[in-house]
């Protein structure tokens, strides 16, 4: 099993009134890694659908420690939790060598864009996804 960690870069105007990032960029984070693991590493790797149409059924975020702005990127982990027939499950850890900010897991659907519905995971996808499975 792999994780794949993703750098993210904090941005001034991601400070809230209370001088800590605010929640809602966490999700922008755990989106650019997920881009990242998905679209950019997957089309290498051999999962080019998975480029072409993936959903969030859902999403949930514990809140750790507070994270203020500073000029040297945080880590982002995902990793596959479950997959099943027709959606998996991802993990992800937001993290420097000192604090784990925030865990998360998000719920994605594989979606056929053209035909408007959920479709099946393709075993081009699985196998990828499989890489990176964590017990």
């Amino acid at each position: 099993m792999a994780r794949h960690v993703y750098q993210a870069t904090l941005r001034w105007s991601d400070m809230d009134a209370y001088r800590h990032v605010n929640n809602v960029q966490y999700l922008r984070y755990l989106e650019e890694a997920r881009v990242d693991m998905m679209f950019t590493l997957g089309q290498r790797e051999g999962a080019k659908t998975l480029a072409e149409g993936v959903v969030i059924a859902r999403h949930e975020i514990d809140y750790r420690h507070p994270l203020v702005w500073r000029p040297e990127p945080i880590r982002v982990e995902t990793w596959v939790m479950s997959i099943r027939a027709a959606q998996f499950q991802l993990a992800y850890e937001i993290l420097d060598d000192d604090h784990v900010y925030a865990r998360a897991t998000s719920v994605l659907v594989p979606y056929a864009l053209d035909d408007q519905r959920p479709r099946r995971l393709n075993q081009d996808e699985r196998r990828y996804l499989e890489g990176f499975l964590e017990a």
